[in-house]
């Protein structure tokens, strides 16, 4: 069996999970290498994506040198560089993104909404990924995507779960239902699943983005 790697720490919180699915699926030869948010968060906020790719290269190194094969950037924003990072990485990486993309096309999921980040929502890194697979994205309306990354980085990101947050997400999950033609919501941010814990709302599925790369870590391992 091979080790798995984590770059966590974007934020403690769901780097704790990614560890426990993983041992759960007994998978024991893991890494973590817990980064310096408050070092990498400016920079992603500033959608500096060369320094972004330059930082999480060198921590990616970090993981190799510490002797793991596969590696899993455990948070979906800093994904907007993925293909540089894929390019000078010297372990294999797994794909956030790409493996939502697969699991949901492999499901017939062909429409959803994506909530994350503002970086994430407005970006062009899920869009372009899922377009190759038919599968159509739509975000928010500004407000609502306002509402979703102030409460984002202002309380989920450090662990901060309250209630009429839930709600108020859920009442976005809603409008977007009326509004659009959904399949899905896609938790396009790790700690999103921290406060939507359900598999569905009003028959909508929620897609988990931390659990689903969890099996494809797990087979490039060797583990399945």
């Amino acid at each position: 069996m091979k080790t798995t790697g984590l770059i966590g720490g974007i934020g403690p919180e769901t780097t704790v999970i990614y560890y426990r699915l993983l041992i759960a699926a007994g998978h024991t030869r893991i890494v973590i290498n817990s980064i310096e948010s408050g070092r990498l968060v400016p920079l992603v906020v500033r959608q500096d994506l060369p320094a972004v790719a330059d930082f999480l290269a060198a921590e990616i190194e970090r993981l190799a040198s510490a002797g793991a094969d596969v590696g899993i950037i455990a948070g979906n924003t800093p994904h907007m560089c993925f293909p540089e990072l894929e390019r000078r990485s010297p372990i294999a990486l797994v794909s956030i993104v790409q493996a939502t993309a697969e699991h949901m096309a492999g499901r017939g999921m062909r429409r959803a909404v994506l909530f994350g980040t503002r970086m994430t929502m407005e970006g062009r890194f899920f869009p372009d990924v899922f377009t190759a697979h038919g599968i159509e994205l739509v975000v928010p309306a500004d407000d609502e995507r306002t509402f979703i990354h102030d409460t984002y980085m202002g309380e989920l990101f450090t662990g901060d779960i309250r209630a009429e947050t839930k709600e108020r997400l859920l009442a976005i999950v809603d409008a977007m239902a009326a509004r659009e033609r959904l399949d899905a919501v896609i938790l396009g941010g790790t700690e999103l699943s921290l406060i939507l814990t359900e598999a569905e709302h009003n028959g909508i599925p929620l897609i988990d983005t931390t659990r689903i790369p969890i099996d494809a870590a797990l087979a490039r391992a060797g583990a399945r």
